[in-house]
């Protein structure tokens, strides 16, 4: 059995969260790049430089296809497309497995992951941790984390995972040696060796499509805005960790869910991202 995990919280998550001074400029406040989305699947773009652009990093740079790019310019104009600078990375999100991936999806995830900076590690890119030259956190749900393990010497059959997803993901941090968020009703992040955080800070209105999506731009904003401290994998993981705390926290302001039980309304992925900027100002004032 793992070590029991550290419930990490909005005094927790606050701690890693600052605004801006009068020193700052975008480049300081950081730069985050997509490489995000497909033909098949163009809206996950959109949700994560959506999720990014809230979350207060200082620029979004994105690398995708046509139809796709078009729709995050139509959402985000402030949006920068095409190569450049990038602090931390997030890649998957709307990419299909390898059966459906395109050569050309392949190539910028693996460019990306090569870069040695910071990254988030979704969906359709979670297959490709051969490429990984810098610190890494992997952003599955349950089935997400099935396939990954299916092809390590630490499989696990989906009914096992749920039954203890906490050991789930230790085994798959150390099979794959990054730091794993598997996303859930609790939020359990792993590092090689042991659980480390446990995040509770969100609500059942969340469990709808795309708002994973969201959740990768958060923790990429605040990977590229720490960039130059989150260098080993115990960093990643906090950083991690506190982007699932905005995350659950904006749904509950979204939902009018204050309690995360379940009050409230139904909501969407962009209802989550609009209430990010709420969450994170209140995560702030309440230093």
């Amino acid at each position: 059995m793992p070590p029991a995990a550290t419930e990490w919280t909005a005094k927790d998550a606050r701690l890693l969260l600052r605004a801006p001074g009068p020193q700052d400029d975008k480049y300081t406040r950081g730069v985050v790049a997509l490489a995000t989305g497909s033909e098949a699947f163009p809206g996950a773009a959109v949700l994560g430089v959506e999720g990014a652009a809230r979350a207060g990093v200082g620029m979004v740079r994105y690398i995708g296809p046509a139809t796709p790019t078009a729709l995050v310019l139509a959402r985000r104009p402030e949006t920068v497309v095409g190569a450049g600078r990038a602090d931390a990375w997030v890649v998957g999100s709307g990419i299909p497995n390898a059966a459906g991936r395109s050569h050309d999806d392949e190539l910028r995830v693996r460019a990306a992951l090569a870069g040695g900076v910071p990254a988030v590690v979704d969906a359709g890119a979670l297959d490709l941790l051969d490429a990984v030259r810098g610190p890494v956190v992997i952003t599955p749900h349950f089935q997400e984390l099935e396939r990954v393990l299916a092809v390590t010497a630490a499989p696990l059959a989906l009914d096992e995972i749920s039954a203890d997803p906490a050991a789930a993901a230790v085994r798959a941090a150390d099979a794959l040696g990054v730091a794993v968020l598997l996303k859930g009703a609790t939020t359990r992040i792993a590092l090689p060796g042991g659980f480390a955080y446990a995040v509770r800070s969100g609500t059942p209105w969340l469990a709808t499509a795309g708002t994973g999506d969201v959740l990768a731009g958060i923790i990429g904003a605040l990977l590229a805005a720490h960039a130059r401290t989150a260098r080993h994998l115990d960093d990643v993981a906090m950083i991690a960790a506190t982007g699932a705390v905005v995350h659950g926290l904006a749904g509950r302001i979204a939902a009018s869910d204050p309690d995360g039980l379940g009050a409230g309304a139904p909501i969407t992925a962009l209802d989550v991202a609009d209430a990010v900027p709420d969450a994170i100002e209140e995560l702030i004032a309440r230093r």
